[in-house]
């Protein structure tokens, strides 16, 4: 399965920066982000492969928003 965009939803509403395990790998997220979602909920992200902490095939982190949700 490939996932182009993540909500908030999806990763479970997180309210602490940090990495966090998902369906799809790892997932690091910032302060930034959850501002952004803390204004528009239904903003979907872009994942960019390679999260701050390491590079891997699993980590990901979140690029530009849409703040009309999920295409």
């Amino acid at each position: 399965m490939r996932v182009n965009k993540i909500t908030w939803d999806k990763i479970g509403r997180v309210t602490e920066p940090g990495r966090y395990r998902c369906f799809f790998g790892y997932l690091t997220v910032t302060s930034e982000d959850i501002e952004v979602w803390a204004r528009y909920p239904e903003a979907a992200f872009t994942l960019i492969a390679g999260s701050m902490v390491e590079q891997s095939d699993e980590d990901f982190r979140l690029g530009a928003f849409d703040i009309g949700g999920p295409e």
